[in-house]
């Protein structure tokens, strides 16, 4: 069966030009569309859609309070349209944050020409919504701790082993909330972090600033040379790589331009590929929920140098992709639930 598919967007130039764009395939059916969400509400109420295209900013209501009440009432995949704007990059961490399974983020001027250069793009993130768990993920929400703020006990860095020891984390379609729920329960001592999450350039800063007001831990968008160090989560920037390097004793990384490698920049694989040669036996690397295969034969690569390596069990993932790779290729030690991480994390000491 198709996947049926509302487009609710106040420009008639989106709208128009995403049923075009999405009328070839027979895989996707656009039901219907709306300039607005009370309208699409009323329109939804006899005929349901799979995945709902979602735009930011509209009339009457704006996105995110529409996308909130989707997933307060009938939990639907959302994928939101977001302007490239810094204000557009922090609505639209806010959206993924509030369940949407995939952020667009689209020029305020010649959305036409834009969208015909990224149908792919939205074909690609239609098919991927379908597929996810949004219940799933509203659980996952629900069992974040009232106070966001760290659940755990301190580490105690006194109990420290004298190898340094890093966390690395790679996630893409549902990794925003997935990273929350076990970057919120930490301690400000936890051992040092290294996180790739799939999203686009201009959002990784206002993903990471959000974490950062959630969390005990120091969560921050790397730059090249910063140092791993315990109670510090580095993101990955949006578009550029990022590398685990070691200088001398120390462990710190490397951000650079680079081709996409697994279909997407940064890379999952890039940051294990580089920490298997550099870090080995002093990894632990978890593979989280997300599309595709970005990662897999970069944790293969971890364990064969030492590292152990686990990933997100199918039950608590959104998308049940990049984990599945992982374990097909024989590239994971063990399979966990996300509620089982954050203590695994912490023993990484």
């Amino acid at each position: 069966m198709a996947i049926r598919v509302m487009i609710v967007d106040d420009s008639a130039v989106m709208r128009e030009t995403m049923q075009q764009l999405l009328a070839p395939h027979a895989d996707i059916k656009v039901i219907g569309t709306a300039l607005d969400p009370l309208l699409a509400m009323q329109k939804m109420q006899n005929d349901w859609p799979d995945v709902i295209i979602l735009d930011m900013e509209m009339p009457r209501m704006d996105g995110l309070t529409f996308l909130r009440q989707i997933m307060a009432t009938r939990p639907t995949p959302v994928v939101m349209c977001s302007t490239l704007t810094a204000q557009g990059s922090a609505v639209s961490v806010q959206a993924l944050a509030a369940g949407a399974v995939e952020v667009i983020a689209k020029p305020s001027m010649g959305l036409r020409g834009f969208l015909q250069d990224s149908a792919q793009q939205l074909i690609n993130a239609i098919r991927t919504a379908a597929t996810a768990k949004v219940a799933g993920a509203q659980l996952i929400r629900e069992a974040l701790p009232a106070s966001s703020r760290s659940a755990l006990e301190p580490v105690g860095r006194s109990a420290l082993r004298a190898v340094e020891r890093v966390v690395l984390i790679g996630a893409s379609t549902g990794g925003t909330q997935a990273l929350e729920y076990v970057l919120t329960q930490l301690p400000a001592d936890a051992p040092p972090i290294a996180i790739v999450q799939h999203m686009p350039e201009k959002f990784t800063g206002s993903f990471a600033e959000r974490l950062n007001s959630l969390c005990s831990i120091e969560v921050r968008e790397a730059v090249s040379g910063d140092r791993l160090q315990p109670g510090l989560a580095l993101v990955a920037p949006g578009g550029r790589h990022m590398l685990i390097k070691r200088d001398g004793g120390h462990l710190h990384v490397d951000v650079k331009d680079g081709p996409l490698i697994s279909r997407h920049r940064p890379s999952v694989d890039v940051m294990f590929r580089s920490a298997a040669v550099t870090a080995g036996r002093s990894v632990m690397a978890f593979l989280l929920t997300g599309m595709g295969s970005d990662g897999a034969l970069g944790m293969k690569e971890l364990q064969q140098a030492g590292a152990r390596t686990l990933a997100q069990d199918e039950a608590s993932c959104v998308v049940f992709g990049m984990p599945k790779e992982a374990i097909k290729l024989g590239a994971v030690d063990q399979v966990v639930a996300l509620q089982e991480i954050p203590p695994l994390l912490l023993s990484w000491v």
